[in-house]
C-alpha cells in the first residue's frame, strides 16, 4: 500500500518554547467573548515572533507565509493580512512585553550580570545617497539613532531587562531605571566607566548586590563616595563584561534599524526583537542540554531515550 499523506512527526522547538511561555503568562485564549474567534493570542504571539525573526518586510512575510509549514503547525484557519499583523503589533504594549520577557528568565538564577548601552539606527535612509552626499562634501547632516541599555547574564547570554530611548541619553539614566525594577539577586553586576556613579552603587547596595564600574580618570586619587573608592581596586572577574559586547553585536546584526516611525512603536519593535532573541537562545540551550545528556548516558540507554523523545 502506497503512502498518500504526509504528517508532521516532530514538534518545532521554537513553537514549543513560545507555547510554554504563553502558558506561564496565563493569557486568555481569546480577547472577545462574542463574535468571530479566528486567531488565538498564542497564534498572534507566534506569528509576530516569526515576523521579527524573518527580518522581512511585513507585506513579503504575509505573502510567503503560505509556503511554510507554520500554517499547519499553528493550525491557522485563515492567513493573516498585512493590516492584521500590524494591528497586533499595536495591541501588545511595552508593559505586556516586559511581562513576557520576565517569563522567559523566570527560572534563571544569574550569578554575574553586565550592563551596557549601544546605539541603534532609528531612521531608514538610503546608504547609496548617504555616500553620494558625503562625496559632495556634506558631512554634518543629522543621523538620528536610539539609545538602548541592556542587562545581560554573562553565563547564558540571556537579556534580563532593557531600556530604549529614542534620543541619546546618558548611560546612568538607563541603568538607574533597570536597577530599580531588578527582581533577581545576582552576586555582582559589571559595567564600564560610563556607569561610574555613586547613586547606582547605592541602589544596588540596598538590594545586597555588588556593583563594579571602573572609576573615570579625573586625576583624582580619592574619588568621592565609598563605593567608588572600592572600585579603585582591580576586579578579577571584570573580563566577563566583554560578553555583553558580543550580545550587542548579535542583536545589531539581526536588527539593522528600527522600521517604526512613532516613538512608542519603536520601543515595542525593539521589545519584540529582545523576546525573539531570548526564545531562540533558550531553544539552542535546550538542544545543547539534550546533546550533553545523550553523550553522558550509555549506548543502550541512549537508544531508549531517543525512542521516547522521537
Amino acid at each position: 500500500m502506497t503512502q498518500k499523506t504526509i504528517t508532521n512527526q516532530y514538534e518545532h522547538k521554537l513553537q514549543s518554547q513560545i507555547l510554554k511561555v504563553c502558558h506561564k503568562l496565563e493569557i486568555n485564549l481569546y480577547d472577545n467573548h462574542f463574535g468571530p474567534k479566528i486567531y488565538t493570542n498564542y497564534q498572534r504571539v507566534a506569528l509576530i515572533v516569526l515576523f521579527v525573526r524573518s527580518r522581512k518586510a511585513l507585506r513579503d512575510f504575509c505573502s510567503e507565509l503560505v509556503e511554510t509549514k507554520w500554517v499547519s503547525w499553528l493550525d491557522l484557519r485563515e492567513l493573516p493580512k498585512k493590516s492584521t499583523i500590524h494591528d497586533w503589533l499595536k495591541k501588545f504594549d511595552i508593559s505586556w512585553l516586559r511581562k513576557f520577557l520576565c517569563q522567559t528568565i523566570e527560572e534563571e538564577q544569574p550569578k554575574i550580570l553586565a550592563v551596557d548601552a549601544t546605539g541603534i539606527d532609528s531612521w531608514q535612509r538610503s546608504r547609496h545617497y548617504e555616500r553620494r552626499v558625503r562625496q559632495c562634501g556634506v558631512h554634518d547632516f543629522h543621523t538620528p539613532y536610539a539609545k538602548a541599555d541592556l542587562l545581560v547574564d554573562t553565563k547564558t547570554k540571556l537579556i534580563f531587562d532593557f531600556v530604549l530611548r529614542t534620543k541619546p541619553r546618558h548611560d546612568v539614566l538607563g541603568a538607574e531605571t533597570i536597577f530599580k525594577r531588578l527582581k533577581h539577586r545576582p552576586d555582582e553586576i559589571l559595567a564600564d566607566k560610563g556607569y561610574d556613579c555613586e547613586d547606582l552603587h547605592k541602589i544596588l547596595f540596598q538590594k545586597n548586590i555588588l556593583f563594579y564600574a571602573p572609576v573615570r580618570d579625573f586625576n583624582v586619587k580619592q574619588p568621592k563616595g565609598k563605593h567608588r573608592r572600592r572600585c579603585l581596586q582591580e576586579n578579577p572577574i571584570y573580563g566577563q563584561r566583554n560578553i555583553i559586547e558580543s550580545v550587542n553585536r548579535s542583536l545589531k546584526v539581526k536588527l539593522r534599524n528600527l522600521r517604526s516611525k512613532l516613538h512608542f512603536m519603536k520601543k515595542r519593535e525593539f521589545g519584540w526583537h529582545i523576546l525573539t532573541y531570548n526564545l531562540e537562545l533558550l531553544n539552542k540551550q535546550a538542544k545543547a542540554y539534550l546533546h550533553l545528556l545523550l553523550r553522558a548516558i550509555s549506548i543502550p540507554d541512549r537508544a531508549f531515550v531517543c525512542g521516547l523523545l522521537f
